[in-house]
């Protein structure tokens, strides 16, 4: 009874260890963004998504582990040649994804593989196409079109390729003196034009500045003879005011008897004085009949008064 009971004992534990283990192989965690791709007798039968999945122990098996993330694979450096037949070593970086497990699993061998070397042959054909400053200044452009002719042909396989970047374009050592040689030359260029810009722009400001500087000289002087006119003018004025005033007095003065007299005694005695300075210049003196009598002189002086005395009146 003891052999009996240890064998049923031992069957059950081997039973309950087979359950065990045929659980284990039929129940399947699929972690996030993966997925397994099951066959069945070697036949694809499906595809089991990020969660618990069961399977058939012994007749279906886990044929592929394909990841749905994106992923980044180095692209070696290779040659390419240029529009304008200059060699150029280039390298870059794939961004891609799976998006159908089934074509990457049974469209292609490689999937990986294969993306690499159609961006390589890709690479090459759109360098082809353009020349050697263009592969500098489009590289945005290049790395489109990169990427486009990628997924047209990656289809198939189920491979979406998001984005290209190339990482360096290393052109000849040759060509790169001269781009050297170039870009100096352009650069002593730029420096050339912007100092004779600068002169230009000096010497229109200094002949601004001359010609501001004449024009201002030539107002200041207006303004200084106009000044100087227009004080002349005052000063004719006030002394022409003043003589007539003057005149105005003595000839109010001189309406008077003792005005009268005045005059007589002045006229005498400039008469005098004229005579004197005569003979002083000359020693020979012809005056007319009756001009040496300074009472003759001054009569005639007073007739002459009176005479336009009386016509101011």
């Amino acid at each position: 009874m003891e052999f009996i009971t240890d064998y049923l004992f031992t069957v059950q534990t081997a039973i309950l260890i087979f359950i065990v283990v045929l659980m284990t192989m039929s129940v399947k965690f699929v972690p996030q963004n993966r997925a397994f791709l099951v066959e069945r007798f070697g036949k694809f039968q499906s595809t089991k998504e990020a969660g618990l999945n069961f399977i058939l122990p012994f007749v279906d098996r886990v044929a592929a582990d394909r990841s749905l993330k994106e992923q980044a694979v180095d692209v070696p450096e290779q040659s390419a040649i240029t529009k304008d037949n200059i060699s150029l070593s280039v390298d870059g970086v794939l961004y891609f994804r799976v998006l159908d497990p089934y074509k990457a699993t049974y469209g292609v061998d490689n999937y990986v593989f294969a993306v690499t070397q159609l961006a390589q042959t890709t690479m090459r054909s759109e360098l082809g196409k353009m020349e050697l400053d263009k592969t500098f200044e489009e590289r945005d452009m290049l790395n489109t079109n990169i990427v486009s002719a990628i997924n047209d042909a990656a289809g198939p396989w189920g491979i979406q390729v998001l984005r290209y970047e190339i990482k360096d374009i290393v052109p000849p050592q040759s060509v790169m003196e001269a781009m050297e040689a170039q870009m100096k030359a352009e650069r002593v260029k730029r420096a050339q034009i912007l100092e004779s810009e600068g002169d230009r722009q000096a010497a229109i400001n200094r002949a601004e500045g001359d010609k501001a500087s004449v024009v201002l000289a030539a107002e200041a002087d207006k303004a200084e003879q106009v000044l100087r006119a227009e004080g002349e003018a005052k000063a004719i004025v006030a002394v022409a005011e003043a003589q007539a005033e003057a005149l105005n007095k003595v000839g109010v003065a001189a309406n008077t008897e003792a005005g009268q007299k005045a005059i007589q005694l002045d006229l005498a005695t400039k008469a005098i004085e004229a005579k004197q300075a005569i003979a002083k210049e000359s020693s020979m003196v012809l005056l007319p009949d009756g001009a040496t009598d300074p009472a003759a002189v001054v009569a005639q002086a007073m007739t002459v008064i009176n005479s336009m005395n009386n016509k101011g009146a």
